[in-house]
């Protein structure tokens, strides 16, 4: 799958730009902390959250794909200074808000547990995120009129976003992902115009 693709789909499907995308795409760093905080507890809490967004079925999970030790290197790569500072932040909310739902960890909550946290922090995020986009709105608005869109940085999203949005990108531009979920096609590949539609056929894995 295209790179740029996949950043416009995941877009799309969290309802903003991928934050540290553009990064992504040039292999440039943000000259952010080198060092963002990373422990090996905040790696396998994030493969756990990475695991409840894409849970292993007959396919293998976000875990399968080490997706904390993806989001590790995103973080401290390509995001900035702010969006560092809001992702770490994050992680310690999420502990703070599974504690006081349901009495523990997010790492001994139940499937169940964990997916309901998750889902109230999704509707959280929209909010959240929709005021952040209002105040970057007029700011953006005046640099574009005095040509300087691109000296333009958005205002941090909401953690759950970032999480959200690294935990796709990093399971479909994984090995696993690309060739145990998606359908492996080897690169050059070919376009045949003229390919039978087979009904019922996927274009992921089995």
């Amino acid at each position: 799958m295209d790179r740029r693709e996949l950043l416009k789909m995941i877009a799309v499907i969290t309802g903003g730009a991928v934050i540290g995308g553009e990064f992504f795409l040039s292999g440039c760093k943000t000259g952010a902390k080198t060092d963002a905080g990373f422990s090996a507890t905040t790696i396998s809490l994030l493969d756990e959250i990475g695991e409840t967004i894409i849970p292993a079925t007959n396919t293998p999970g976000a875990k399968a794909a080490k997706i904390g030790e993806f989001m590790k290197v995103m973080v401290t790569d390509c995001y900035t200074q702010a969006q560092q500072d809001v992702f770490m932040k994050g992680i310690t909310s999420i502990e703070e808000v599974c504690k006081k739902t349901n009495s523990k960890s997010f790492l001994d909550c139940t499937a169940a547990q964990r997916k309901e946290l998750l889902v109230s922090l999704e509707k959280e995020a929209k909010i959240f995120n929709e005021k952040q986009q209002a105040i970057d709105k007029p700011i953006r608005e005046e640099l574009n009129k005095q040509d300087k869109g691109y000296d333009f940085v958005s205002s941090p999203r909401h953690y759950y976003t970032m999480m959200k949005q690294l935990t796709l990108l990093g399971f479909f531009t994984s090995k696993t992902g690309m060739t145990e979920t998606l359908r492996h096609v080897q690169v050059p590949g070919r376009f045949d115009g003229n390919m039978p539609y087979v009904k019922g056929e996927k274009a992921w894995a089995e």
